[in-house]
């Protein structure tokens, strides 16, 4: 099947109904918008979420938190979860997401010092904690501060 092939479902199109065009049409006179009030009247209508004068509800909900729009949100990995790459000797952002102890591509990763670490790894990441740097350098490695 070509795209000139395509053809409507019977029934799927309908002609445009030409309100206003005399009383033997049907919909002549008033033309479907009933006797006077506010619809009735040519450029009537009202905005998205108006409910007739009464207090809309996104005022009568009372606001709640603030969003600071230059927080810097941190992905936490634990000290823990880095044993797994004793075997590589080096830990990047890039391999902990190959890895999938992070899951977005730009995130910023802030090493926890929850849980404990044996080897020696050289360590990058955005933060690290005060008890993570600690236990990582204890191990012997070295931690990096990445931009």
């Amino acid at each position: 099947m070509k795209l000139h092939e395509l053809k409507n479902v019977p029934g799927a199109r309908h002609r445009r109904k030409r309100v206003g065009r005399g009383e033997g049409s049907g919909w002549g006179k008033t033309a479907g918008r009933g006797n006077k009030g506010q619809h009735s009247r040519a450029g009537s209508g009202t905005r998205p979420a108006f409910e007739g004068g009464q207090m809309p509800l996104i005022r009568r909900l009372p606001k709640r938190g603030f969003n600071h729009p230059s927080k810097i949100v941190y992905t936490p990995v634990n000290v823990g979860a880095l044993a797994a790459f004793a075997d590589a000797g080096a830990v990047t952002p890039d391999a902990l997401r190959a890895r999938g102890l992070v899951r977005s591509a730009g995130a910023r990763i802030k090493v926890l010092g929850n849980g404990e670490l044996a080897c020696k790894l050289s360590v990058q990441a955005h933060a690290f904690s005060a008890v993570a740097k600690t236990k990582i350098e204890a191990a012997g490695g070295v931690c990096e501060v990445v931009k």
